[in-house]
C-alpha cells in the first residue's frame, strides 16, 4: 500500500486512485455536490479551498487543497524514486 500526500498530513493509497481532476470545472463541482448529498464526500482541505478531486476506486471522492499537479508529482517522485 503507497500512500500519498493530499495536503496537511492527509494521504491516501496512490493504489485506490481513479482520477485526479481540477475542481474549479462544471463537472467536478456537479461531481462534488452529489457526493456530499451521498456522503461519500472526504474533505481534506482542512477549511481552504478545494483545489483538487480526488476519485476513488470506492465511489468516494477527496477534495484536497493541493493543486492536482501538486498531488500526482508527489506519487511520480516517489515512483522515480523507486526506480532508481
Amino acid at each position: 500500500m503507497e500512500l500519498i500526500e493530499v495536503g496537511y498530513g492527509n494521504r491516501v493509497n496512490s493504489g485506490r486512485i481513479v482520477a485526479v481532476i481540477n475542481a474549479d470545472s462544471a463537472p467536478a463541482k456537479r461531481l462534488i455536490s452529489a457526493a456530499k448529498d451521498k456522503f461519500t464526500a472526504i474533505d481534506a482541505t482542512c477549511g481552504k479551498r478545494t483545489k483538487t478531486v480526488i476519485v476513488m476506486d470506492s465511489g468516494h471522492i477527496v477534495l484536497s487543497a493541493k493543486e492536482p499537479d501538486a498531488v500526482c508529482g508527489a506519487d511520480n517522485d516517489r515512483k522515480e524514486a523507486e526506480n532508481g
